[in-house]
Parts: structure tokens; sequence; C-alpha cells
């Protein structure tokens, strides 16, 4: 769901609160679709423009930002570090939003700039504005061709989108009750209605109303009995009477746990297949709606070639590998070689030049039962038994070969099958930046130019566990080489999801012996960042760092170890607290 204009009016309601006189110290643009403004004395302010998730609201997450600047941020860092917010504002129920700001330029002299933000789907688009209302920049440039009735381009005078033909239940709510008591076509449904008429009503809200007036969404105004009309009329006018009064209650959807939809009322219409719970403010209410749906996206996208790569790569060494097992099995044929060998060389005398075949007994079989031996017409007796002997002096030295080209083969398959799931865990861009840099290290990837954020140094994921002990999960083959093998204390606790891939989990223990509730914390992160994330019991190795060993020359991520113990638990991050670096 996007953020509707109801729910925005919620939101800036939440910032104008907080941040009204504020001061501006950061500006940073983590992705091409988001602003991040770090205000002084509160929480970052996020300005997304997003197709899929156009917004603004406070936000704990914490993105990783490129090492190179886009230009609209350096433009923004400009005119906004060290501006201080005036005012936050809404116009009706547009999905609009206007910070005003007062601004001090090299000169000392103040002046104005807004920054409007458009959460209009994919028109959505941030800009900003000098004094006089023209347009400084803009993330994304709007031409005439593109749209000859509304340009947004540098140097032209800004004007707001044109308002839609329907009434508001903020601004003109006696016209929406007056309509609705006139009512629709007896065919036209309800829930359209109120969403064609009815500016900022979304799809879920119209088909709520309904559902509290007459206990059914698919309802026609031809099936609305005058009990169920006047139930909606009064349902409408309590919307109304919300929204006047600012009553927003931020309200999340869930099924088997994971949010679908929110909303700034509580939701009646679904069974009990899904929960609806509360949340304390809007800005923690999308932090956890989104994180998991921009986390799947950055996947997506960033990873696509990086997953292409790997799944090409991991594919054909399946293939080698039943290739070679086939020869491998082969190869296992071989004492029929020699014994062709052996009984043409016995039964010279008796053999011919030009013949195709030879039927003879074999002596090896104590029923000395007939054995027919296919022959080469072309070769004298003597050159096919050489022939046969041959075939099996390279068979037996095959299959020592094919044993080792096997076990590389099946060594690599296993090793990409690791990237690929570094890759759908991947959070950030560093985290892409360094799977494909090994990639391009193991040869899986042709070398481009050295980009600067592979030079900077990336922590593991860290966390506390209940009694405040680290614990650090690798983000990634090279990290998990890294983390186990030079930057973890030979008395710490290393985790691993049992003969699946995942990542290298290390409980520092600072010498001391661990206790209970922290092993079982970090080895329910080891389950969580693994191939068995989505299931309910997992099992965990863990043993001391010390015996956890590298075989010599083996791929990235890759240790053995024999001594260690087991344990069986549910996949969880929120076991333990994340500390934000």
């Amino acid at each position: 769901m996007s953020l509707d204009a109801i729910c925005l009016r919620g939101v800036v309601a939440e910032l104008a609160e907080e941040l009204i006189g504020a001061r501006i110290d950061k500006v940073q643009q983590p992705a091409r679709d988001q602003i991040v403004l770090t205000v002084r004395g509160h929480d970052r302010v996020l300005l997304s423009v997003n197709p899929n998730q156009p917004r603004i609201q406070f936000t704990k997450q914490l993105r990783d930002n490129p090492a190179q600047p886009p230009m609209f941020c350096m433009l923004l860092r400009k005119h906004l570090v060290g501006a201080r917010i005036e005012a936050i504002e809404q116009p009706d129920l547009e999905r609009v939003v206007t910070l005003s700001l007062r601004v001090t330029d090299e000169l000392g002299e103040t002046g104005k700039r807004s920054l409007v933000l458009e959460a209009m789907g994919r028109r959505a688009n941030l800009v900003l504005l000098d004094a006089d209302g023209r347009i400084l920049d803009c993330m994304r440039r709007v031409a005439f061709e593109s749209n000859s009735d509304r340009a947004l381009l540098p140097g032209l005078f800004y004007h707001l989108p044109t308002p839609l033909q329907k009434l508001s239940l903020l601004s003109a709510p006696d016209a929406v009750l007056e309509l609705l008591t006139q009512g629709g076509e007896p065919e036209e449904p309800v829930d359209q209605w109120l969403i064609d008429h009815c500016v900022g009503v979304s799809p879920l809200i119209a088909r709520e109303l309904v559902h509290r007036a007459a206990l059914r969404t698919d309802l026609r105004f031809g099936e609305l009995t005058s009990g169920q009309k006047e139930n909606l009329i009064c349902e409408v006018e309590s919307l109304a009477e919300r929204l006047q009064s600012g009553n927003y209650q931020p309200t999340m959807l869930l099924r088997s746990g994971r949010p679908t939809d929110f909303t700034y009322l509580p939701i009646t219409q679904y069974g009990a297949e899904t929960t609806v719970e509360t949340r304390e403010t809007f800005s923690a209410l999308l932090d956890e709606f989104y994180d998991l749906r921009e986390r799947q996206e950055l996947s997506a996208r960033r990873g696509k070639e990086l997953s292409h790569a790997a799944t090409v790569a991991r594919d054909r060494m399946a293939r080698k590998a039943e290739t070679l097992k086939k020869e491998y099995a082969a190869t296992q044929d071989r004492d029929r070689l020699r014994l062709y060998g052996d009984l043409i060389t016995a039964n010279l005398y008796r053999m011919e030049r030009g013949t195709r075949s030879f039927t003879t007994e074999n002596y090896y079989d104590e029923a000395q039962s007939e054995i027919t031996i296919p022959l080469d017409p072309l070769l004298t007796p003597q050159q096919n038994a050489a022939k046969y002997y041959k075939r099996y002096n390279k068979a037996k030295s095959a299959e020592r070969h094919l044993r080792e080209q096997i076990a590389r083969a099946e060594s690599e398959r296993a090793y990409l099958d690791s990237v690929l799931q570094e890759i759908a865990q991947s959070e950030t861009e560093q985290e892409f930046a360094e799977i494909r840099h090994e990639l391009q290290e193991t040869g899986y990837l042709r070398r481009g130019k050295e980009k600067k954020e592979l030079k900077r140094s990336f922590a593991p994921r860290e966390y506390r566990t209940s009694a405040g002990l680290r614990v650090l999960v690798g983000r990634n083959n090279a990290q998990n080489d890294k983390l186990t093998l030079k930057k973890a204390d030979k008395r710490d606790i290393w985790f691993h999801a049992q003969k699946i891939h995942g990542s290298h989990v290390i409980l520092c223990t600072n010498g001391a012996e661990a206790d209970e509730q922290s092993v079982t914390e970090a080895a329910a992160l080891a389950a969580y960042f693994s191939q068995a994330r989505e299931s309910g019991n997992v099992p965990v190795d863990y043993t001391p760092v010390k015996y956890v060993k590298k075989p010599a020359g083996a791929r990235p991520g890759f240790v053995i170890y024999e001594t260690y113990r087991t344990m069986y638990v549910k996949p969880e991050e929120k076991s333990t607290k994340k500390e934000l670096p």
C-alpha cells in the first residue's frame, strides 16, 4: 500500500510537532529516490519519491550512502545545511508536503527556501524552491514534452499539481454527506463511489466504511437498505470528524506475522487470518512496514546481475559434476577391458585379422561360459589386445582424476550456492559491492574499473544479547573468513547453521563463560542468517573459535570443525538487540 493523503496528514502532524524551529545538520542521498535529513536533536527525516512507496517520515533505519554524493544531494547540502524548519504543511488532503526553511548564505544574509515532496505514485518528486517560488532543481525533471501543462525544470515557477475533481472530507464534509444522501447508480459499488467522489479515501478505507455500515464490502447502491444507507452516512460523518480533530490511530495489518497493509483507524473487515495492531507513531509504523519491502527491492535490483552470474556458474558446475560422474561410472567397468585383452592374448593362435568379433571360453569364469569380444577388423589380434589394455590403463588412471574433479566441481557448486545466499540476504550497496569484488577475485565476474567503495572497511552486523554480550554476524564469505579466522578471539564461540549455507556468527565472550540465554540468542541469529531463515526449527552447530580451521586453498567462507555441539532454535533476528554504529 502507498501512503494515502490521510495517513500523510497524520505523519505531517507528527513532524510539525517535533521539527518546527529545528536545524538541519546533514543531507544525504542513500538511494537515487531517497533523501535523508539529519535534524539536530531529533531522528533522521526520510523523504522518498520511490514510485511504490513515496513518503516522508522520521526514521531510525540506517542506510548506506554512496562514496560520491549525487549532484542533487550536493545542491541540497549547499542550500539546506544549517537551515531551520519554519513550517511543515500539507494542502487540504493532497499528497503534497512543503517544508518551509529559513537559510543563511555565505555572506550571512538570511533567506527562504522550500522543499516540496509530491508523494503521488509514479509522478512522485522532490522539488527545491527559492524564496520567489522558482525551481532550483528537482529529483526528477519533467520537460514540456512529457507534460505540457506542468513542467518541472530549474528556473520555472513552481505550481502545485492540479487538484482532483473530488470533494474533501476535511474542508467540505457537508457537501460529501449531501452527495452521499442522493446516492449513486443502483449497479454502482458503494466503495468505488466513495473512492471516486472523496479525495484521500483509499480502497481499504472505502471497504471499511461499507463493512461497518452493512457488514459487507461488496455492496451496490441498489442493494442498500434505508438503515444501511443511514449507517453509511453516519460512518462517513464520523470519519470526517476524525480528520478534522486529528484523531489518527496508526494501525498495522499483519498476516502470518508479516505486515500487509496499514492505515489510520481500526479495521474490522477482515477475519481471523488478519491481525490488527496499533503503533505508537506513523513513523514507527512506516519504518516497520517498508523495511522488508525496501530490502527485497534493493536485493532484486542490485543483486540481479550478481544473481544471474552466480546462478549461471552454479548451473554450469552442476552440469559438469553430472558429466564427470557419468565418466566416473564408466571407469568402474574397466576390469572388463582388461579381461578382453587377456582373452585375446591367450587366443592369438586361433584368431585371424579382419574379423569383427571373437567368441571364446572365459577362462576366468568358473563356469567357463562363452564370451564374445568386439574387435576392430582393421587391427591385428595383437593390436586389438593392446587397444583394450590401453583403455584399461586409461580408465584406471582416470578414476583418481575424476574423483578429484568431481570433488572440485561439487565444492565450487556449494561455494556458488553460498554466494547466492549472500546476495539474497544483502541489504546495502556496500554489501553488493563486496560480493561483486569476491566474484571478481574468484574469476566468476570480469574485472571492471575498481570502485572507491570497495576500499572502505565494512563492519559485520553487530548485535547485543540480553546479557550485553556482543554478537558479530558476517555479511559475506570474505567477511566470514576475516571474522572467524582473524578478528575473533580463540575463546569466543562460533555458530553456523548445520549443513546449509549461512553466515558465520561469533559470540564475543571476553574470555569468560557465556550464559545459556546468550548462546541461544546467538544461535537464533545463525539460523536467521542462513538458508533456513523461513524454517521453524533449525539445527545450529557451535564451538569455540579455536576448533574452527580453514583447509589450504579452500574457497572464501569454507571452514571445517570436528569438536562441536548442536542446538535447535527458531530463526530470529529480534532475539537480540541490534547495536547501531
